[in-house]
């Protein structure tokens, strides 16, 4: 494959970075995001949709630009490097795709000219708490037909962005055992209809996740996604395409401590010269500059795979979410190492990164979970 930008993806790249340097100016708007519940501006949101970025991945016929992955990826990455928050994620990955992978040529055309235009946001209701591990097969929220429609009943954990949510995609189990790939169904619910309780859960990197309650929700026949029992392949296909958008996030945040870090080595004197200047640290941004590079090369392949429709796109997205997983934890904590006592002052841009990367590290997968796909993969 060809590593080199195309010129719409420099276009997309040089764009995202002057936005979000604007829209994401400093440490002490991110602080206000925190305390949000939203975790986000309207004007963001506005500014997001009007650049054309929430349709980035969908067909032109449903109001998007037709873009590719590897452009999806692109973006990410800057969005990483702006540690940006919000429910883009959620609603155009997690959301648009699954409704992409799954949803009648009547659902598309309803929801996804939405997203696109940002008047709609969405998110996948998928983890439960009755697991302490990511298991995205273990499904015990029940549906169950009844009149016209369905009744959905069970609590969800980890929702991403449902408190700003209009709509979820609901995976909920309408036949087999609770382990069963079949038998999973996915269901479009709205977020305020009668019986859906939503609570806001603290989070280490202050991203908006939620318990979700559903007491009876009572969905019509046209909510179902796709085929009763079959939802599982959809999952599965957005997971990927979700694991291998946050290991672009997770890259851009790794660019940017590196940055950070080089940067303060540069400036910082101890003993009467630049702490840059001394062996041990010279070591430390090289390793750093080192794990950044290796997480381009697989992020992007990973990206490339999936556009291509290559078999092996499933193994090496694990791959790449353990590698990329890894290597941005690694590379915050050598950023720690530079800036010391620095860093860890809640004013410090250091906290917001390190904290988004032990999310990333568990978001979609543990590396623990992802080996376990790759020795699938490989016939263990």
């Amino acid at each position: 494959m060809d590593f080199t930008y195309t010129d719409d993806q420099k276009i997309l790249k040089e764009a995202a970075r002057r936005f979000l340097a604007g829209a994401c100016p400093n440490v002490e708007w991110y602080l206000e995001m925190d305390k949000d519940e939203r975790g986000f501006t309207p004007e963001l949101w506005k500014g997001m949709a009007e650049l054309g970025w929430m349709g980035i991945l969908f067909p032109e016929e449903y109001g998007g630009i037709g873009g590719s992955l590897l452009d999806m990826v692109t973006l990410m990455e800057e969005m990483g490097y702006a540690a940006l928050p919000g429910p883009y994620f959620s609603t155009v990955i997690l959301g648009g795709c699954t409704i992409l992978a799954a949803g009648s040529e009547a659902q598309k055309q309803e929801f996804l000219p939405k997203i696109a235009e940002g008047s709609l946001r969405m998110t996948l209701a998928l983890s439960e708490p009755s697991t302490t591990q990511f298991n995205p097969t273990l499904i015990t929220v029940k549906a169950k037909a009844e009149g016209d429609g369905w009744v959905i009943s069970g609590i969800k954990l980890f929702v991403p962005d449902a408190n700003v949510s209009d709509w979820m995609i609901v995976a909920a189990r309408t036949a087999g055992k609770d382990t069963d790939r079949d038998g999973i169904s996915l269901f479009l619910v709205e977020t305020k209809a009668p019986g859906v309780g939503i609570t806001l859960l603290k989070t280490v990197a202050g991203d908006k996740q939620c318990e979700v309650v559903f007491d009876k929700v009572k969905v019509p026949k046209t909510a179902l996604l796709g085929e009763p029992g079959k939802g599982f392949a959809a999952v599965e296909k957005t997971l990927q395409i979700a694991s291998v958008a946050k290991c672009a996030e997770m890259l851009g945040g790794s660019n940017r401590v590196m940055e950070l870090a080089v940067a303060y080595a540069k400036e910082r004197v101890q003993f009467g010269k630049p702490i840059g200047t001394f062996q041990a640290v010279q070591h430390l941004c090289a390793n750093m500059k080192m794990a950044t590079e290796q997480s381009i090369y697989i992020t992007y392949k990973a990206a490339w795979m999936i556009d291509q429709g290559m078999p092996e796109a499933r193994k090496f997205a694990a791959v790449a979410k353990t590698w990329v997983s890894e290597a941005y934890k690694k590379v915050a904590l050598i950023g720690h190492q530079i800036f010391g006592g620095t860093g860890y002052i809640v004013e410090h841009a250091m906290p917001i990164y390190s904290r988004r990367a032990k999310a990333g590290e568990y978001a979609f997968g543990s590396p623990n979970y992802q080996r376990e796909i790759v020795a699938q993969e490989l016939g263990l």
